[in-house]
């Protein structure tokens, strides 16, 4: 079983900067233990010492997310794509006036 993996930017030094690598299993728990397999520590970055899925990270087979198809026991399949992103939070607050609008300055910033 071929599942192609595309990996972040931020974990690429455990794949010696590999966009994209192979790996096998039946569920993402297996795909993520094979490639543990293959790139030591790369699972621990992806799962909890409770063994679920970290919430800063957003795994997808083929533009699903795992998260609504059981999570770590989620099936994949061979020829499925399983993509790995990091969530994306922060930013600024934008400066509001004392009503709680936003100033003209700030809106254009």
């Amino acid at each position: 079983m071929s599942i192609e993996v595309r990996v972040p930017t931020i974990l690429r030094s455990y794949t010696n900067n590999q966009k994209a690598v192979t790996a096998a299993g039946d569920t993402i728990a297996d795909l993520l233990t094979n490639l543990d397999t293959q790139f030591p520590g790369f699972r621990g970055r992806l799962v909890t010492p409770e063994g679920a899925l970290h919430r800063f990270v957003n795994v997808y087979i083929n533009d699903e997310d795992v998260r609504f198809l059981g999570a770590l026991d989620a099936k994949v399949n061979d020829g499925d794509t399983v993509t790995i992103l990091p969530a994306v939070a922060g930013g600024q607050e934008s400066p509001a006036d004392a009503d709680g609008r936003l100033s003209a300055a700030a809106s254009v910033r």
